[in-house]
């Protein structure tokens, strides 16, 4: 196994600024499998956000678990949709990601989560949104997807791919998902963060309510209006709740020993939400995304992607990243569409702080002639504007998962800058 790690590049290109780092090309042929089908990659992400150093062994634990996961699937011969799930139940599971169990509570105190999936080989898709009770949303999900492709349903009505709230909870208790009670599904974690977020609010409430008061008082005795405003006291301690630390969504993208692709994306959205909010981890196009390679795409191609759901659903960057890997140079293509289609997208031109990160992976065929070896190159990447993001890497042939946690480099500034890195493996598989 050859490893070769580039040193970082720093671009600056105005008015924000880039930083692109190959971090690793790492290849890992392999000899002949045993079964002929312990082939297969996972690249997983714990959210684009924050991660405090404090916290990082926890971060890179679940990741590495969630790699574990898939792989074991991959080498049981399953396929990447069942792997890709796999992965996620793990990462839903912890209490240290915002997903499933231990996810942000919203302004009632109710945990409501968002997650979908979609196959590259068949281009199914399954999603649920604002679901409570129950414990793995990615388990709705993907058997949305898999009663889709099963066809009609009775009286020729289409099945649903897209169920949100209390219909989705119905749904799932219908097709034998056990529910969970809202207890059990909040943590000290997140019940803790909802107790301090709630009495940020209400301080930051009363005193813009006095600062209102107070300046209607003096306009009424001055009969005149010649205060400017410049922001309530507060509003800072306000943003605090909407800033890259409460971004955390969980992802994976797979590619299994046939060469198909799946992704998955699950998350307890933004912390304090409006009850009934539904982010980017539903909805089509935006949260992830994989296709198989075909007559007009010489890449399979699967994206997962994180931060805050509003400015992912305004520029749908799962497509719009998958899109653009179809391009010649994968790293480039990328590191465009953060800066044009995301941090500089016309459809957040109001936003001066505009917050995500992506997972992705490519990959095309390609033969070793003189072993009858049918190899997969895989180009993996992910970039992010937030200040971290936690991510894993794992083949069917490694020993163990790679975790890192990914950093814009001191100086950035967070929603203006980006970082990109990433890396190669090829995997290789007996012709039969």
């Amino acid at each position: 196994m050859e490893k070769r790690i580039d040193a970082p590049e720093v671009q600056q290109p105005p008015p924000f600024q880039s930083v692109a780092a190959s971090a690793e090309d790492k290849e890992c042929e392999t000899d002949t499998a045993k079964n002929g089908k312990a082939v297969g990659f996972v690249l997983v992400h714990a959210g684009a956000g924050y991660h405090s150093e404090s916290k990082a062994k926890e971060y890179k634990h679940a990741c590495k678990r969630a790699c574990q996961k898939a792989i074991e699937k991959l080498k049981s011969g399953a396929l990447a949709i069942d792997a890709v799930t796999a992965a996620l139940v793990e990462l839903e599971d912890s209490p240290f990601t915002n997903a499933g169990m231990g996810s942000n509570l919203n302004l009632s105190g109710e945990i409501e989560c968002d997650a979908s999936i979609m196959e590259g080989k068949s281009l199914h898709f399954g999603a649920v949104g604002a679901l409570g009770g129950i414990k793995n949303p990615v388990l709705v999900a993907n058997r949305l997807l898999s009663e889709a492709q099963k066809g009609k349903l009775s009286a020729g009505r289409i099945p649903p791919c897209f169920l949100v709230g209390r219909g989705a909870h119905q749904w799932a208790l219908d097709h034998g998902i056990p529910p969970c009670p809202s207890d059990k599904m909040a943590t000290k974690f997140s019940l803790s963060a909802y107790k301090r977020n709630k009495r940020k609010m209400e301080l930051a409430e009363k005193v813009e309510t006095e600062f209102i008061q107070t300046k209607r008082r003096r306009q009424s005795s001055e009969n005149r209006a010649s205060e400017t405003h410049t922001g309530f006291p507060g509003e800072q301690e306000k943003k605090k709740e909407n800033d890259s630390g409460s971004l955390d969504t969980v992802g994976a993208i797979v590619i299994d020993h046939e060469g198909n692709v799946a992704a998955a994306v699950s998350s307890g959205g933004l912390a304090m939400k409006h009850p009934g909010r539904i982010g980017q981890a539903a909805h089509y196009g935006c949260g992830c995304w994989a296709e198989n390679s075909g007559n007009l795409n010489p890449y399979s191609t699967a994206v997962s992607t994180s931060g805050c759901g509003e400015h992912l659903v305004r520029t749908m960057l799962a497509r719009e990243c998958s899109i653009a890997l179809q391009s010649e140079d994968a790293h480039h293509a990328l590191l465009e569409t953060m800066q044009n289609k995301f941090i500089s997208s016309p459809f957040l031109a109001s936003e001066d702080c505009v917050l995500g990160g992506v997972i992705v992976l490519r990959c095309c065929r390609c033969t070793v002639e003189s072993q009858d070896i049918q190899a997969f190159l895989v180009e993996f990447l992910w970039s992010h504007t937030t200040e971290s993001m936690c991510v894993g890497y794992m083949s069917a042939q490694d020993g163990k998962a790679k975790t890192h946690i990914s950093r814009l480099p001191p100086g950035a500034v967070a929603g203006q800058s980006l970082a990109i890195e990433g890396g190669v493996c090829r995997l290789g598989s007996p012709i039969n």
